[in-house]
């Protein structure tokens, strides 16, 4: 008799980790628990964020900028959205605490709250990357993806926060060039492209599984600087002699007037020394001096004194100063923060007006709402109230594009100027607020400007003069290169031979092509990687 055929016993079912990793008493296929495949994105994105701080001075370690990026990316691999995003905010805490630690000379509680909400922004980031990592050819849509995530960050809210780009971190990179072609947007897509190829090579050659692909993806990514190395950087023009005082601040006592008054009487003493210097034959003549954001605090419009130490200080000279000063109105409860071409006979001329202000720095949103919850903002008992076209000016018969403190971190503010004449850049910047004697100069707020500053000279092919009133004033290159800096708190006048340059770089002829272009196809990639992720 035939022994009767039972059926095979059906093996015991093991659950699939989920895309976000293990959960609690599982296993991820590398043998982590959920916890600590969690703890190690964690980890990797912190080490990102403090990877990606490295690249700004004084280390300027452009290389841990890939590998920072690089490290983002490898944590939000095969996580949800939701472990993206919290990815994303370590990794803006690790970036943001130490990056904008100047903030402290404001107040510690201004320091943590941009932080925290800088931190949000990434953390919106590192969900999008989570998304996106999941789709075919994934490493190009991440890179789209983190220009969209800077594109949103640029503009919202109260018009944007530029600080702690991925480009800002390549001031003197191999790709730095790219800068020229598609400007900062290029750049920072180039650094995330990179960092995701690495990732694309690590996995590939621990895994085994593919040495060529492996191979590859690192030829992808050093590809990328050779093509940055490649694009020629500008160094001539038309020489023309600049010079800029830094007249230093009073840091003691004084009332609000006179410590405005002692401000001005810095810049033009030195102005005046500078002066004296020519006279001598020991340094040459410059075409025109700059002098820094708020160098006269007191209308010089309206204010007798303010005019009569200016003047003074342009006819020793005998030449024409661009003075920063804070000017009255519209209105009794409004300024104007300015940059005015002060002829040494005929006085004031043109005039350019700050179009980017500073939101709780320069006006208060929501004043009537919020002005008497924090004490701090009676210091700032008036709106400043935004100009409304670029600062291109005309010193003499030389056209020079004005950007004020940071408006030099906006791509749009810098692009107007050029792209409407201007030979030269000048960044009028004050700087004290961020600063302290005990500060070194090579770090902090002023060391991070100036940085942007050297790659937007390389992004329009022209050279820069930075003044500010305390620290760090500069004279770059349009290669980049500093030609002559000051120190921070201390009287100085820097003065070279600098190029004026006319013609335009392909990322002038662009605009915000390159920037929107990349910013649509990274959201174009989150909107398809949404459907994919439902339709699974």
């Amino acid at each position: 008799m035939a022994r009767p055929v039972t059926s095979a016993p059906t093996p015991t079912s093991v659950p699939t980790p989920p895309p976000g990793g293990a959960t609690r008493g599982t296993r991820s296929p590398s043998g982590w628990t959920g916890r600590r495949l969690l703890v190690a994105r964690l980890t990797a994105a912190a080490a990102g964020g403090l990877a990606e701080f490295a690249t700004a001075p004084p280390r300027a370690a452009w290389p841990l900028g890939i590998l920072g990026t690089g490290l983002v990316v490898f944590a939000v691999r095969g996580a949800r959205a939701r472990t993206g995003a919290l990815v994303g905010f370590v990794y803006g805490l690790a970036l943001f605490l130490p990056l904008l630690s100047w903030l402290r000379h404001v107040g510690p509680d201004a320091w943590l709250l941009l932080t925290l909400v800088e931190a949000v922004w990434l953390a919106a980031l590192g969900a999008g990357l989570a998304l996106v990592a999941r789709l075919p050819g994934w490493p190009a849509w991440v890179a789209a993806v983190w220009v969209a995530g800077e594109w949103a960050r640029d503009r919202f809210p109260f018009g944007g926060f530029t600080w702690g780009r991925l480009a800002y971190g390549q001031f003197h990179s191999p790709l730095t060039p790219l800068a020229a072609l598609g400007g900062a947007p290029l750049v920072t897509a180039a650094v995330a492209l990179a960092g995701a190829l690495l990732v694309v090579a690590v996995g590939a050659g621990v895994g085994r599984r593919a040495p060529v692909a492996a191979a590859a993806a690192l030829a992808g990514a050093l590809a990328l600087v050779w093509v940055g190395l490649a694009v020629p950087v500008p160094t001539g023009g038309q020489p023309i002699r600049v010079a800029a005082v830094q007249g230093d601040v009073p840091r003691l006592g004084l009332d609000a007037f006179n410590q405005a008054y002692q401000v001005l009487r810095n810049q033009t003493a030195v102005t005046e020394g500078l002066a004296s210097q020519i006279a001598t034959g020991t340094r040459p003549p410059p075409a025109f001096v700059v002098w820094p954001e708020n160098s006269s605090d007191l209308d010089p419009l309206t204010t007798p004194l303010a005019r009569t130490l200016i003047d003074t200080a342009a006819r020793a000279v005998g030449r024409p100063i661009l003075v920063g000063a804070v000017l009255d109105g519209p209105g009794p409860h409004h300024v104007r923060n300015a940059g005015i071409v002060w002829d040494p006979r005929t006085g004031p001329g043109a005039i350019y007006v700050k179009r980017h202000l500073v939101p709780f720095g320069e006006y208060i949103p929501f004043r009537s709402l919020i002005g008497g919850l924090i004490g701090r903002f009676s210091l700032i008992p008036a709106d400043f109230v935004p100009g409304h076209r670029p600062g291109v000016l005309r010193i003499g018969s030389h056209p020079i594009g004005d950007v004020i403190c940071f408006e030099v971190t906006f791509d749009s503010a810098v692009r107007d100027v050029v792209t409407g004449g201007a030979q030269l850049l000048v960044v009028q910047t004050n700087d004290a607020t961020f600063e302290s004697p005990g500060d070194s100069g090579t770090a902090g707020e002023s060391a991070q400007q100036l940085s942007v500053a050297q790659l937007r000279a390389v992004e329009h092919g022209r050279a820069v003069v930075v003044a500010s009133t305390s620290g760090v004033s500069a004279l770059v290159g349009p290669d980049g290169r500093i030609i002559a800096r000051s120190g921070i708190f201390t009287p100085a006048i820097l003065d070279a031979t600098l190029p004026l340059r006319g013609s335009e770089t392909i990322a002038d002829r662009l605009g915000p092509i390159p920037d929107d272009v990349l910013a649509a196809i990274g959201l174009a990639a989150l909107v398809v990687a949404g459907f994919r992720r439902r339709s699974a």
